[in-house]
């Protein structure tokens, strides 16, 4: 009868490790399941997470651009400066050397001008005075000689063009 008893503890043992092998197969299927469930929901949250950093990097990169721009505006704006500065140096230079080769050449300055334009000015307004006083004096006067650009003959035209030239 011996071996009767330990039948039965080894169809015991049996049965426990039938059980616990079911029970270790149904917590994987179980587990299997869950991770199909739960990996969508997962997915999806890390989608999210993905999406929120993705708005922190942009942000921080714009940031990060508009501080350069910044800062290039700013070279331009001092590199602008010197240059201008540079540049009135130049210009007044070449407006000195333009003003002296002029007067070496005899040209009038704009002081000259502007006198010689008041001059005129107070000349047609003395003009214009004694026009008023003396109308009769106003009236031009004919004359029997041909005016200068009415010349006769192209021999005449000729010798008037040399004249004016000369």
């Amino acid at each position: 009868m011996a071996t009767s008893s330990s039948d039965d503890d080894s169809n015991k043992a049996s049965d426990r490790i039938k059980d616990s092998a079911q029970q270790i197969w149904l917590a994987g299927l179980g587990a299997f399941a869950k991770m199909q469930q739960e990996g969508s929901k997962a997915f999806e949250a890390l989608v999210k997470d993905g999406a929120g950093m993705q708005k922190k990097t942009q942000q921080a990169a714009e940031e990060t651009l508009a501080q350069a721009q910044q800062r290039m505006a700013g070279f331009a704006s001092e590199f602008g400066t010197k240059a201008a500065g540079q540049w009135g140096k130049l210009e007044n230079i070449f407006e000195d050397r333009v003003a002296r080769a002029l007067e070496k050449l005899g040209a009038p300055t704009a002081a000259d001008m502007a006198a010689l334009q008041a001059r005129v000015e107070a000349l047609e307004a003395q003009l214009k005075k004694q026009q008023q006083q003396h109308p009769s004096a106003a009236a031009p006067r004919k004359s029997s000689a041909r005016p200068a650009g009415k010349a006769a003959t192209p021999a005449a035209k000729k010798t008037l063009r040399r004249s004016k030239a000369g």
